[in-house]
């Protein structure tokens, strides 16, 4: 993925399950939305599928891809969805099978040019590629200052460098696609601290 020869999330596949972000049930609705038919969504770098299962609530088939198997141990089954073990360079799908390709938090960690290849390989006519980023909490009050601290001062110098374009929201990231518009979406949380509610997340516009 990407030049790197490490895949950063080949194990830890229960606690990523646990505390990963969900996506707003809304932003698979807008994808759903989009396409030219709902045959058939694919979730690339799916991990444990917090995105693929809202998807298959819109589409007749989904398929989470990822290339960890402790990842996909820990998905959830439901129906009209289904996991398997791939990476997003070698993609098992079909020439022009599927209306929408997803890649939640996962696409800067790809070797893009060869995933865009796959891409164009199995994309149907008109179909819709989406790479989606949540990008960096922003909290309020004390905890926010604790957490940019942390965040860019403590932890960032050790982050590989593709995580740099999650930082700039894919501002940067190559996407030799026509580009749309969407809504603004949020993710909203809240945590209970001293008394306190802090409203977490916002997702930037995404390609």
């Amino acid at each position: 993925m990407g030049n790197a020869t490490k895949y950063w999330f080949d194990q830890g596949g229960q606690a990523y399950a646990r505390f990963r972000p969900e996506y707003p049930a809304e932003l698979a609705s807008y994808l759903a939305s989009l396409v030219p038919d709902t045959a058939l969504a694919v979730d690339v770098g799916c991990g444990n599928g917090q995105l693929t299962r809202l998807l298959a609530d819109h589409f007749d088939n989904a398929i989470g891809l990822d290339p960890s198997a402790d990842q996909i141990k820990h998905a959830e089954p439901q129906e009209r969805l289904s996991y398997q073990c791939a990476p997003a360079e070698n993609l098992p799908l079909a020439d022009h099978s599927t209306s929408l390709i997803t890649a939640a938090q996962a696409a800067h960690w790809f070797n893009l040019p060869t995933f865009y290849n796959e891409v164009r390989r199995v994309a149907a006519p008109n179909a819709i590629l989406a790479l989606i980023s949540y990008g960096v909490l922003r909290l309020d009050g004390e905890l926010g200052e604790r957490f940019a601290q942390f965040y860019w001062n403590e932890i960032g110098p050790y982050w590989p460098t593709e995580r740099k374009l999650v930082d700039s929201g894919y501002a940067t990231l190559d996407f030799p696609f026509a580009e749309l518009t969407p809504p603004e979406l949020a993710i909203h949380r809240t945590w209970l601290e001293r008394g306190q509610i802090y409203l977490l997340g916002k997702l930037p516009p995404y390609r």
